[in-house]
């Protein structure tokens, strides 16, 4: 397959990118428009394969978005990129609505024409990226999301994710665009930008400072190790139904509190959850978020491979042997000066 990512250098988007270039024979061509979260250095390995190729564009471009799919002529898109942190979105929200909503729409409009032009026997699927927050909040007792749950956004960043939701389905409705949209629960894992919960408190820990954690830190979270995430996407992509939707979750939901000590653990040279500091908690913050994948599992036979404690230890690793990396974000490239977690 000739595969288009979009946000192939973010977080997710690059796990992707290294999946596909090293587990399969399948092409990628990565648009992205390198904002403060993108990075270049995670995948850099893949950058010397053939079937690797790269272009920095902005998604919102319609001109550059068209010209890539008649140039690449893709035979599905992977479709990540997306302003996607929280705290961002309370204090601007201006740029979630731009790349969220704009973007996607532009992409889909981009995506219909060029599948207009395939010829009819070629499959093609679009596959939209998306979260658990536009589900809303659940109670401590309620059961899971799963693809039936009905959306209540509570934040500027939720909203606009749903509302690209929406519009990816509408086109598939509409007029035939083979879409498959995916929500997933909390990712986490090596290359997260240093501004969500778990590289946060490893970065602050590391450094003596402060841990700042959200109300009592009772905020419950359903964990997902981000090499799983990016498994269960490349098999959306190669054997989804369009039209379906496909709940994506770790089946490890946790308090962050209960996440912030267990970093603590894994970094027990000294005392550190001495460091913990509860701070005022954000407006609208979620309670708790669960996601019940028996229909990925039962259709398409995806589960998660790597438990909870396993990802944890495997993200402390990773960051205490790659200072260099998180460091260099902190001192040159950190935008904004609000330290708190997604979750």
């Amino acid at each position: 397959m000739r595969i288009l990512v979009t946000g192939g250098l973010g977080f997710i988007g690059s796990a992707v990118v290294r999946r596909i270039i090293s587990g399969s024979d399948h092409e990628v061509l990565n648009l992205d428009k390198i904002t403060y979260a993108g990075d270049p250095s995670t995948v850099a390995e893949m950058a010397s394969s053939d079937r690797y190729h790269f272009e920095r564009t902005d998604i919102c471009d319609a001109a550059a978005v068209a010209r890539a799919f008649a140039e690449f002529r893709p035979d599905g898109v992977l479709h990540l990129a997306a302003e996607s942190h929280v705290d961002r979105s309370i204090d601007g929200p201006a740029d979630f609505i731009q790349t969220n909503l704009v973007g996607t729409f532009t992409l889909l409009e981009a995506a219909l024409a060029w599948h207009r032009e395939r010829p009819c026997a070629e499959p093609f699927r679009f596959v939209h990226v998306s979260t658990d927050e536009v589900f809303g909040s659940l109670g401590p007792d309620d059961a899971p999301f799963d693809e039936t749950t009905p959306y209540s956004p509570r934040s500027p960043y939720s909203a606009s994710k749903a509302g690209s939701d929406h519009l990816a389905r509408a086109w598939g409705e509409t007029f035939g665009l083979p879409v498959i949209v995916t929500n997933c629960s909390n990712n986490y894992g090596e290359y997260q930008f240093p501004e969500k919960l778990v590289p946060l408190m490893i970065v602050k820990a590391l450094r003596a400072e402060a841990l700042p954690v959200y109300g009592a830190g009772e905020n419950v979270r359903d964990w997902l190790y981000v090499d799983d995430h990016a498994a269960a996407l490349v098999q959306v992509l190669e054997s989804g139904y369009p039209g379906e939707t496909y709940a994506i979750g770790g089946s490890a939901e946790r308090q962050n509190i209960e996440v912030v000590r267990g970093i603590c653990d894994l970094l027990d040279a000294r005392p550190r959850q001495d460091l913990i500091e509860f701070v005022q908690d954000r407006p609208g913050h979620d309670l708790r978020y669960a996601v019940n994948t028996d229909h990925i599992c039962a259709t398409l036979g995806w589960r998660p491979s790597v438990s909870f404690e396993e990802g944890l230890a495997r993200t402390v690793d990773w960051y205490l042997s790659h200072e260099e990396w998180w460091s260099a974000i902190l001192d040159s490239r950190y935008e904004g000066q609000r330290l708190g977690s997604k979750a």
